[in-house]
């Protein structure tokens, strides 16, 4: 690996001179070899492909093939309906799909950028892509880093990788060979990696990979190569595919048993094209469109995009949220959330780099005026930020410029009452020892008092070796070696809460004295500890604690350290006691099998990489979980692809995980995706109300038919009657069924796992609960007339099977909830198309070219009473189920 190697070892690997550069030959055999800097763009379908695609069903492929055949019969107009719900399917699906965002693309966006090289001992600035393995790349604060490179030459230099690894903290980069096998990308120190930013200093370094066999080029590749699939759309092919075996079998049945007792052949073919349309529902590609479309509407009105229709529904029968820390369940702000000086510990509110906030002592909120070891911390805090804060009109948020972490300090500086500007214009800085990683702290002198004052922020136990003193009461005091231990406690106590901890201490020089290196630090005295911490977003905790009350498992999966990692989780209600931490390490160490069979009470995965990531989840999927993962870097972008539902942060998420994902939050509000399981849950079940007014409305018919033929009556409904009680009497019922209103408490409990089929016992006890009235009472009113008058039989069977299907679409909107205790206005729609389908009965039953197209003759008031009178069994059938339902319940 190029992180273990000596620098004239590398230069030797990759023939590059890191004094001169290549030669412009060198590069142009360079490009040939290894060719562009860029990763490699999936290929993009046309809008004719995208449409093609939407046929890909089985339920599509019968639909097409019944619209055939029905085509051929005559039957133009029910024709004409079924190619409508096709076509209108198809529309939707390729508007959707062409929104959907390539993720290749993405990345190749994400790094569009110039460089500076040396090339023939010159510093040249090229485009990116230009750019060869052997290049010497130039680093230089603010860039964006075009290629993965070894580092030559450090100044200071420091590399935020929060996007790829998950580190929130800016990393800073050494020289030195690392002799350490399978270092994660996270803890190569001595590495840059394309798409990343030099958050400060500036040095050089030899580019070794670039394309795609840079860190992101190889996330794409394994983007490309993820099978995902959400899991509503598996289960529609598995019920496709049930369907077609399903009506298979009962029309072949019905055509031989029908052919064998005498019936026409022609009859029966024609009938029995009639019934497999009856079976088949014809109507749930375009119901299920509809009801996915309008809960990505009430999502768009949360700040939610959802870029694939069915990835709501996933979301809502999700049973692991994995998260990702930086950026997502926090703001991916440093944050100065307590102080600890003169054996107090002071704890500081506010909200990213916003300079509000309160500070407490206790339970109490103090007045910094009142505290002078706060207002020394202040001081301190102040003199040795560097970085600046703004307000941002346009998003109405803090920003920052700068080290994240001398921002924190500027902001509590501020929260104290400091303002830089004013601080320095009465104490003009002096001189200053910047940051380095190796002396791993920063000094600053400034005059006070006709001398210098000196304040140092650092590493703690830099500080102390530097402290011969502590504050305490206003003045130094010898600091002893229990006052040592007592500070060491207190460090690793304010680590183990997450937090990243800065020391502090002051010294006062000559205004004569030098002070310019390392060598010139006085003996100080020891100020205290400021503790930083990547801040929680506000809603956090109570989304989580929603999600894990509504039975869903919530996982920390980050790059960060484990201690760090641990502690956020604990912060946010994730982890809890018991629970588990598994590190990159440890996932590392165990193969897939392994890492399934272990995942039980884990609750934290830490330290881990991109490719650990992706085996989690794959993990987590092996066991049969459907899994939603939440992300905004570019390491997120595998695991939001191959989790059955990704999610992204809209604000701060980066381009490539936006395009990753399912749904993008746009406030970056992660309670939104509360909102969202509830909104998923919500569709599921109207869903499943669909599937079930459809399946026992078609399994009544075939009963009816089936029956008639057993029995020995003639067929009691002609092939164009069904098809106008499937295409039209459903038709507008099941659409809006779909428009029912949410049910209550869909977040009060564990929510049931979604059947493979979509079709669970209880489904199946209620359509033949439903389906059998049905029969029994189509075969009752058609037997009282068949004998006199055939036509007026059928036509009376007819009417009597609309109005099971009137009055059984009202019992499907509850499984428990009597039909008579819930409110039928709070689905104007039903009510609406529930009219709208009498109308159309009565219109086919009196108006003359209805009659003749379904062969109806005109039916008395009494015949119409006696058809009703017989439907609304279906109602009473139902209505015992729930109540013997209900009451087994309560026992």
């Amino acid at each position: 690996m190029w992180y273990d190697l000596s620098l004239p070892d590398v230069e030797k690997k990759l023939q590059t001179n890191i004094s001169e550069g290549l030669t412009t030959t060198q590069v142009e055999s360079q490009l040939l070899i290894h060719g562009k800097n860029k990763v490699a763009e999936g290929k993009t379908d046309t809008l004719f492909v995208l449409f093609l695609r939407q046929f890909k069903s089985p339920l599509i492929f019968i639909l097409v093939a019944a619209g055939v055949v029905v085509f051929f019969l005559g039957e133009f107009i029910d024709a004409g309906v079924i190619f409508f719900v096709l076509l209108f399917n198809s529309i939707v699906g390729v508007i959707q799909e062409g929104k959907a965002q390539n993720t290749l693309s993405a990345l190749k966006r994400f790094v569009q950028t110039d460089a500076t090289v040396l090339r023939d001992g010159k510093e040249v600035i090229i485009p990116d892509t230009d750019i060869v393995p052997g290049d010497i790349l130039i680093l230089q604060e603010g860039e964006k880093i075009a290629a993965d490179a070894r580092i030559l030459e450090s100044a200071n230099l420091a590399i935020a990788e929060a996007s790829l690894t998950g580190e929130s903290h800016p990393v800073h980069k050494i020289v030195d060979a690392i002799p350490t096998e399978n270092l994660p990308v996270s803890d190569q120190q001595n590495m840059v990696f394309k798409g990343t930013y030099v958050m400060a200093g500036n040095g050089r370094g030899v580019v070794v990979a670039t394309g795609n066999d840079t860190v992101i080029g190889k996330i794409s590749q394994s983007i490309a190569l993820i099978d995902a699939e959400i899991p509503l759309k598996a289960s529609v092919r598995y019920l496709s595919r049930l369907i077609v075996v399903v009506a298979g079998i009962i029309v072949g049945g019905f055509f031989f048993i029908g052919v064998s007792i005498g019936k026409s052949g022609i009859e029966m073919f024609t009938t029995s094209v009639s019934l497999a349309v009856s079976i088949i529902p014809e109507g749930l590609p375009i119901v299920m469109t509809i009801v996915l479309a309008s809960g990505v509407f009430r999502m768009a009105k949360r700040n939610a995009v959802v870029k694939n229709l069915q990835a709501v529904e996933a979301l809502g029968h999700a049973r692991i949220i994995a998260v990702d820390k930086t950026g997502t369940i926090t703001k991916n702000e440093m944050v100065l959330k307590e102080v600890f000086i003169d054996g107090k510990h002071f704890e500081v509110s506010g909200v990213g780099y916003d300079p509000n906030g309160n500070i407490k002592l206790g339970d109490d909120t103090v007045d910094p005026l009142a505290h002078p070891e706060l207002i020394h911390a202040g001081k301190v805090a102040s003199f040795c930020a560097n970085a600046h804060t703004m307000f941002i009109d346009e998003t109405k948020t803090f920003a920052v410029s700068g080290d994240p972490t001398e921002a924190a300090l500027l902001v509590f500086a501020q929260k104290v009452g400091f303002n830089k500007s004013a601080l320095e214009h009465e104490a003009p800085k002096i001189s200053e020892i910047p940051f380095d990683y190796k002396t791993k702290y920063h000094a600053t002198s400034h005059l006070k008092d006709g001398g210098q004052y000196i304040t140092v922020v650092g590493a703690p136990e830099v500080v102390m070796s530097f402290s011969n003193a502590i504050y305490t009461d206003g003045h130094a005091e010898p600091l002893t070696l229990a006052a040592k231990n007592e500070l060491e406690k207190t460090f690793f106590a304010m680590l183990k809460n997450g937090m990243r901890v800065i020391a502090f201490g002051t010294a006062e020089l000559p205004r004569d004295s030098k002070f310019e290196t390392h060598d010139h630090i006085p003996k100080l005295t020891f100020g205290g500890m400021y503790g930083i911490l990547d801040g929680l977003r506000e809603e956090v905790p109570e989304a989580i604690a929603q999600a894990q009350v509504a039975g869903m498992l919530v996982v920390l999966i980050t790059g960060d350290h484990k201690i760090t990692a641990t502690a956020i989780a604990k912060e946010a209600g994730i982890f809890k006691e018991g629970d588990i931490v598994l590190t990159g390490e440890d996932v590392e160490a165990m193969d897939d099998t392994v890492l399934s069979q272990r995942l039980d009470n884990v609750s934290v995965f830490a330290r881990v990489t991109p490719d650990h990531k992706l085996r989690i989840i794959q993990a987590y999927k092996q066991r049969g979980d459907v899994i939603a993962m939440t992300g905004d870097g570019i390491n997120d972008a595998p695991s939001l692809v191959a989790a059955d539902l990704g999610v992204a942060m809209g604000k701060i998420g980066t381009d490539v995980a936006k395009e990753a994902a399912d749904i993008v939050l746009l406030d970056d509000n992660f309670s939104t995706i509360v909102a969202a399981i509830e909104e998923g849950r919500a569709i599921y079940n109207t869903i499943k109300k669909v599937i079930l007014y459809l399946f026992s409305t078609s399994l009544g018919e075939v009963l009816t038919i089936t029956g008639a033929l057993i029995i020995g009556f003639p067929l009691p409904l002609l092939g164009a009657q069904i098809l106008w009680l499937n295409l039209v009497t459903d038709g507008f019922l099941d659409i809006s069924l779909a428009m029912d209103p949410k049910e209550k408490g869909l977040l009060n409990k564990a929510f049931e796992r979604p059947k493979k089929y979509l079709v669970d016992s209880l489904m199946v006890r209620r359509m033949f609960v439903m389906a059998i009235p049905m029969m029994i009472g189509s075969l009752y009113v058609f037997n009282e007339y068949y004998v006199n008058d055939l036509p007026k039989a059928m036509t009376m069977t007819l009417l009597v099977l609309a109005a099971f299907q009137w009055l059984n679409v009202w019992n499907c909107r509850s499984e428990n909830t009597s039909i008579f205790r819930t409110n039928p206005f709070s689905n104007m729609y039903l009510v609406g198309a529930t009219a709208l389908v009498i109308c159309l009965q009565v219109m086919a039953i009196y108006a003359p070219f209805m009659q003749t197209i379904l062969r109806t003759v005109s039916l008395s008031w009494y015949d119409w009473a006696f058809a009703l009178a017989v439907a609304s069994s279906i109602i009473v059938a139902e209505e015992i189920r729930k109540l013997i339902s209900t009451q087994k319940r309560h026992v």
